[in-house]
């Protein structure tokens, strides 16, 4: 298990190395990464070296249009590109719906050659999402530290309200440009870190599945995760000050959790029940027709909010299970379907029940799962002792100035105990709450966050 991380005299971040004997298969990432400062001018001579041809499609909104589009646009065309510029405009936050998923494909001509995205997150994966669809190559231009999507191969997207996941292509090239990410305002930058933190929890629910389901774990980018986000842990107050080193430091830790998605192909490494909650407030605000809370910033808050249910678990005596009396209690099949159109509304319900089917266990695959928590709980308990400690990451995200409750990012109480119930029904993807689900454990974890549901 090991990889070296390195630039070349291009400012291109690369990673070599990678030597892992776990099950995953591997792909060493062939794009572009170039991370420093004042390289957003050699834009054009990036896009001539991949040889992606002379006429794009370039996604901005109009916020990030004046950041940077603008000027990606005129160094294009004074390179020989015919430019074709999508300004996706709204007043208030753009969010990657169909809406704007149509506007990018419609911009698209017949000699369109390449995609630009210019933007963080939603930009990213509007523009990803339909550069996957049309099989075209792509360019980003990152304009905030705010998310680890750039590396990414998975949208998050909007659907008729609905938080959904579709494949999306990696970008060719990837510019981060540091003078660009610096002027993002501190509230990106707390997400951000945000972002990173909650890769603790997702590492530690990946293991987690790997003891109970075999699920196969990959430690090189396990490893990955977990440098990055320790070297960003202890360099809190550069990132706090905007400082070139701590934009460094935190977009490589962005860069690097997403990278891990492109070596095995999926986000496992980087997102679990902590982003399972933040999803579902997104989604649940905007069908409340109120502004959604920025991502980043509400991994950041959930990932402290599961953080303690964590530790709670390693005191955990399951030797006094009653198996009896979980079975007794299991939920029927037909009032999980009314819980789950009742949490995520009736479409929202149906297309995760149909996606996750899984998720409807039988008793005696119920059982297995206890048996084997029971047998192997000394493993669960040394993968949760082996985050750091709560106290440190609280105080990180304080230092900070970043978001700490639900109440910052605009999220009532009734809203955050639902979300603490039922995120473990976003999808089948193992996580410590259907442990505790499974167990009969979960109510009494979360006496804390009451709510009451009747089938």
């Amino acid at each position: 298990m090991s990889y070296q991380l390195s630039y070349d005299e291009d400012s291109r971040l690369i990673i070599s190395g990678l030597e892992c004997d776990c099950p995953c298969e591997h792909n060493l990432p062939e794009q572009d990464i170039y991370v420093g400062n004042g390289i957003l001018n050699n834009i054009a001579r990036y896009v001539r070296r991949r040889k992606l041809g002379t006429h794009c499609v370039l996604v901005a909104d109009n916020i990030t249009w004046e950041v940077a589009g603008r000027r990606v646009c005129e160094l294009l065309r004074a390179d020989g590109v015919e430019v074709t510029p999508c300004v996706i405009r709204r007043d208030g936050p753009m969010e990657p719906d169909e809406r704007a998923v149509g506007e990018v494909f419609l911009a698209l001509q017949p000699d369109t050659e390449f995609l630009v995205s210019v933007g963080s997150g939603s930009i990213t994966d509007t523009t990803r999402v339909n550069a996957k669809r049309c099989g075209l190559p792509m360019v980003c231009v990152g304009t905030a530290p705010s998310m680890d999507g750039y590396t990414s191969v998975v949208c998050p997207l909007t659907y008729r309200g609905l938080k959904i996941h579709r494949p999306g292509n990696c970008p060719d090239i990837i510019v981060c440009d540091i003078d660009v990410l610096k002027t993002a305002p501190l509230e990106m930058v707390c997400s951000g870190v945000g972002d990173v933190l909650g890769k603790y929890i997702a590492k530690a629910d990946w293991i987690i599945g790997s003891i109970i389901n075999d699920e196969a774990y990959c430690p090189t980018c396990g490893q990955i995760v977990t440098d990055a986000v320790n070297k960003l842990v202890d360099n809190v107050d550069e990132i706090r000050t905007k400082s070139d080193k701590g934009i460094r430091i935190l977009i490589e830790a962005l860069l690097l959790s997403g990278m891990t998605i492109m070596i095995i192909g999926h986000t496992r490494a980087v997102a679990s029940i902590e982003h399972n909650i933040a999803h579902y407030w997104e989604m649940m605000q905007m069908m409340r027709g109120k502004k959604p809370p920025q991502h980043g910033a509400s991994v950041g808050v959930t990932t402290l909010m599961v953080w303690p249910l964590f530790t709670r678990f390693m005191t955990e005596d399951l030797s006094r299970l009653d198996l009896e009396k979980i079975k007794a209690g299991r939920i029927s099949r037909e009032d999980r379907v009314k819980w789950m159109r009742y949490a995520y509304g009736e479409e929202g319900g149906n297309t995760i029940m149909s996606e996750n089917e899984g998720d409807f266990l039988s008793w005696e695959e119920q059982e297995r799962r206890i048996r084997r928590a029971q047998e192997r709980f000394e493993d669960i308990r040394a993968c949760i002792a082996d985050m750091p400690p709560f106290e440190k990451i609280y105080g990180a995200m304080e230092r900070l100035g970043a978001q700490m409750k639900p109440a910052d990012c605009g999220v009532d109480a009734e809203l955050v105990n639902l979300s603490m119930h039922c995120a473990k029904d976003y999808r089948t993807r193992y996580t410590l709450f259907k442990t505790l689900d499974e167990c009969g454990l979960l109510e009494d974890y979360l006496k804390d966050y009451p709510f009451e549901w009747k089938p």
